[in-house]
Order: structure tokens, then sequence, then C-alpha cells
């Protein structure tokens, strides 16, 4: 398929399981007047690349994977690639082992790019690496084990499960959602020195059992929404900059009315619109996008719920100019692309797909590349 010279670059993140077909990294481009998406390409081999993120330049993208341990044993680990705008092709600068055991789960740097974050759900710890002037990844600077009250669902919540990252507008601090705790365990940076060290307040506390996954700020960064897995729930709250504390102010389904949640592996992605009206999440199992619309004081109001086109809706991404969605659905193997209209928030299936195997992640590059 023949695709304009302005076509919008994506990384997609997978699993590369022994028995699977996925080698990695790949790339997709998407036809900014129709939806349209290419034939994949391999853009890094490297093993279960299973989030992706950029450095603020975004000459740098850092991908989850594995790395030695101290013991010898491969565990979790991230990598740092080079991007080259120009080819965009992708050439490893380095890799670390984590060091604290079990798979990492997500990632992200802060808004100076001198350091790097990463947390392990297996494994229940959150770890930090200072970032050199070239995006290499330098020694760890911090290991954390969550620890503290479990929340009552004995199978998902049988012990802390870190999941997610999220910076804070001001760079200041580090939130962790825990889905085994039901808290946002909050963190202040250290850019200098690449460090993690606890906050007072220490965390956001969600309703017992919703199992806290991915979170997100809104634009203006006077609200902060957290997306529950175990429920398929976001509790939107109120943030106080000041204190890097949040108070929640509103617990809303991202599921259809009198849908009865019976698959513990339920909500997986949460992403704000950069217009900042919109807000979406995704649901396995219901395999769908719910659309939301961001009131003046925080709270959400339901648009609508959208099929995701596929199994296991496990990650998307919207555009940089807010026109367009593209969903990875990971039990199917295959991206979808929609139209977003930027005035409703709604989306609009293209009807063009594509397959990548294990497909986990989406990641725009920037617009020109």
């Amino acid at each position: 398929m023949l695709l304009p010279v302005a076509s919008l670059l994506i990384f997609i993140g997978t699993y590369t399981p022994k028995d699977g077909t996925s080698q990695g990294i790949y790339t997709v481009r998407l036809d900014p007047s129709t939806g349209a998406l290419s034939e994949p390409v391999v853009a890094a081999t490297t093993p279960n690349p299973t989030f992706l993120a950029w450095r603020p330049d975004h000459r740098v993208l850092y991908a989850l994977g594995e790395g030695p341990g101290p013991d010898g044993k491969t565990g979790g680990g991230v990598a740092a690639f080079a991007f080259n705008p120009h080819s965009g092709k992708l050439a490893l600068l380095n890799s670390r082992g984590t060091g604290g055991g079990g798979n990492t789960s997500m990632l992200a740097t802060d808004a100076t790019g001198r350091m790097l974050i990463t947390v392990s759900y297996g494994a229940g710890y959150v770890a930090s690496f200072p970032l050199g002037t070239d995006g290499q990844i330098g020694p760890r600077a911090s290991l954390i084990a969550h620890t503290g009250p479990l929340g009552p669902n004995k199978i998902r919540q049988d012990k802390p499960h870190p999941h997610s990252v999220t910076i804070s507008p001001d760079n200041r601090f580090a939130f962790i959602a825990d889905l085994g705790l039901d808290r946002v365990l909050a963190y202040r940076l250290e850019p200098m020195t690449g460090t993690l060290t606890p906050h007072d307040p220490a965390f956001i506390t969600t309703p017992p059992g919703t199992g806290p996954r991915h979170t997100k700020f809104s634009r203006d960064g006077r609200f902060f929404c957290i997306l529950n897995e175990i429920d398929g729930s976001i509790s939107a709250c109120a943030y106080d900059a000041a204190r890097g504390a949040a108070t929640p102010i509103q617990h809303i389904s991202t599921l259809p009315a009198g849908f009865k949640v019976t698959d513990p592996d339920r909500a997986a992605e949460i992403r704000v619109h950069p217009n900042g009206n919109f807000l979406y999440a995704s649901n396995r199992g219901h395999d769908s996008i719910a659309v939301f619309a961001v009131n003046a004081d925080g709270t959400l109001r339901l648009v609508e719920i959208m099929p995701s086109g596929g199994k296991h809706p496990r990650n998307f991404e919207l555009s940089p100019d807010g026109r367009w969605l593209v969903c990875a659905n990971q039990n199917s193997d295959n991206l979808v692309s929609f139209r977003v209209d930027p005035a409703t928030g709604r989306l609009a299936a293209t009807g063009h797909t594509v397959t990548v195997p294990q497909a986990v992640c989406v990641l725009f590059a920037p617009a020109g590349n």
C-alpha cells in the first residue's frame, strides 16, 4: 500500500513469546487522509518490548524488555534506542536490568530527560535510572519494594502489584498505580541523581477492590484520573499541585449500564485528547473503548462506548493532532484506526486494520517523521 509522504509514523510494542511470531518493535504508517495503515516493518529485534516511551526531545525511544539480574538470571529490563527522524529507524544504545526480578510493566522519562522510571507488576517494585546526555541508561539509582494493606480481591490482589508510572506536569512527582494495594503511591523526583524518594502524602486511595492500573493528568494539570482495572472504572480526582496530592471527586464505570463484570482482567488504558476536552479508556473482555467528555469541574460524562475492532484492546493512542486513534488488540493480533471528531470526541471506525502479532503498545512519533 502506498501512503503519502505526510503519513504518521507509529511504533508498536509487542510480546515475543518463544512460540509466537513477533520479533520486537514494529513501525506502521497511518494515512492522515483516510486512516489506512501500512504493513508493519520490524524496527528493532528485542525481547518483550511491551511498553514504549520517548525521551522528551524524541531522539531516543525507551522500551521495556528483559535484562540480567544480579544473580545472572533474566529479569526485568529496559533498553534505549536512538531514533533517526529521517529514516524512522532505531539503533540500540544500551540496556539495563532492573535487578528486582520479574518482568517490568511500564516506564516513563521525566520532563528533563535526565531520569527513567520503571515498575514491575509481578515483582512489586519501582526502579529509577539516570540518563546520559546521549540517552543511554545509567546504573540503577533506586529500587523500592511496595508494601501495604492488600485489597479484598484474593485472586488479583494477592500482593502489591505496581502497574504504571505517571509524571506530574511540574516534574516534581511520580505517581505509581498499584493494583494490589488499591492505592496510587507518590514519589519525589530527583532528576540530577535519577533517584526517587517517598512523598508525604504517600498515596491516593481508590475504592476497595477496584485495582488501579493506569493514570493520566488533565491537560491543565488541575485533575488526575485513575483507571481501575478490576471493576472497569475511573476515579476522577482534583489535584493540588502545591502539595502533590489528589482528592477523589467521582467514580464512574467504563462499561455499559447493567453490564456484569465477570472477567477480572478488564480496563486497560486511559488517554486524554490533545484538546483536553475528552478522555478515552479501553475495556478488555467487553472489547471496547469508552469515550468521556471532561466537565469544567473535572468530572466525566459518558459520550459513547465503541467496539475496539478486535479482541483484548490492551493499548491505544491518539495522534498528536487528535484526529486519529489507533488501538492495539492483543488477542486478535491487529491494529485498528478510528477517526476522532474533535468537537464531540466520538469515534468512527475507518474500516482499516493491519496484523501485528501480540501488539500491546501504540506510540506515535512526532509529526513530520
